[in-house]
């Protein structure tokens, strides 16, 4: 984000600019006890600067969809609501995805 907040001068011009750009979601299918999901949050520690991780308890009875369909698969990640990876963190295939995000 950049933000310049004023120049000096006999206008005293006020001037804002902000990015409208939003981080990516990468959401993390996991449950309790999970040590493969405990593993894939480490490996996502250089990225989270780049995206917004959010956290899905498959366990969790209003989840019952997630749990029918990874319950033998998590972790299972999903970038803005696509599924990209099940199991480990592919970290070449979220950097390639993060850079596409961030160009467009």
């Amino acid at each position: 984000m950049f933000v310049m907040k004023s120049f000096c001068g006999p206008a005293a011009l006020q001037l804002r600019l902000f990015s409208t750009r939003t981080l990516p979601t990468l959401t993390l299918f996991t449950k309790d006890p999970c040590p493969l999901c405990d593993e894939a949050k480490e490996q996502l520690q250089p990225f989270r600067h780049r995206l917004v991780l959010q956290q899905v308890d498959i366990s969790l009875p209003e989840n019952r969809l997630w749990w029918d369909r990874y319950r033998w698969d998590i972790p299972v990640f999903h970038l803005n609501g696509q599924f990209v990876m099940k199991h480990r963190v592919d970290t070449a295939l979220l950097e390639k995805l993060l850079q596409d995000a961030e160009g467009q």
